[in-house]
């Protein structure tokens, strides 16, 4: 399993990253048999998002760390080093880029965006 991470370095340039997400077999709802899960994170709110079809933004930098996990539709989300990455249904976005040049993502499907976005502060 994996996601896309974008994150932002000294000098202010985003970058993509791959990251592997690492799996335990464990118990984690007993009776049930173990199952293969990753680490719990701590988050700090779960919310919905529409990007309508077309919808373009500038360029900026996220909020806050937080991931997306895309329901529906697709983005392309360009990096300030000028990288970019489709983002489709079922892929798991981690944003970091808190400061810096930021990112652009417009929305490249003819149907709506659609995410669930999960803050880590």
């Amino acid at each position: 399993m994996k996601f896309h991470k974008l994150y932002s370095d000294a000098d202010g340039e985003s970058h993509w990253e791959t990251v592997d997400v690492a799996l335990q077999e464990r118990s984690f709802a007993p009776p049930a048999q173990a199952i293969e899960i990753s680490e719990a994170e701590p988050v700090q709110s779960v919310l919905f998002l529409r990007l309508r079809s077309g919808w373009d933004e500038p360029i900026h930098p996220t909020p806050v760390a937080q991931k997306l996990v895309c329901m529906a539709g697709q983005v392309r989300v360009t990096a300030s080093d000028g990288e970019a990455r489709d983002i489709g249904v079922g892929d798991v976005w981690h944003m970091e880029d808190k400061s810096g040049k930021g990112h652009h993502t417009v929305v490249t499907s003819e149907e709506d965006f659609e995410a669930v976005i999960v803050q880590h502060e």
